[in-house]
């Protein structure tokens, strides 16, 4: 089980919660790309993907290395168990709702 330290999940949800955050992490979910390669689908300058990684790093949600002069990025998965173990708090409550839902609908029909 993941432990959750409020900072770990404040810091995981902070770097989520920007659109091109979350489109770089779904690119490396594929698995490890150039900076260069996870700039490509954003008309952005380099310099502001660079801050984006920035921030996922400091959150803990990708790693680098450097290939010569490339800077290659992959996704730390045991990361995004933070936001996951914190989520899974809820799924009951929604998983209550579903059922719910769906029993009224099975009455009705």
């Amino acid at each position: 089980m993941v432990k959750l330290s409020e900072d770990a999940v404040s810091a995981v949800f902070a770097a989520l919660a920007d659109p091109t955050r979350r489109a770089i992490v779904t690119q490396l979910a594929g698995g490890e790309a150039s900076v260069s390669e996870l700039a490509e689908p954003f008309d952005v300058s380099l310099p502001a993907i660079m801050k984006h990684i920035g921030v996922l790093e400091r959150a803990g949600l990708v790693a680098h290395r450097r290939v010569g002069r490339v800077r290659r990025c992959r996704l730390i998965g045991k990361r995004l168990r933070v936001a996951d173990a914190w989520l899974a708090r809820y799924r009951v409550f929604w998983s209550a709702r579903l059922d719910a839902l769906e029993a009224h609908f099975q009455h009705r029909g």
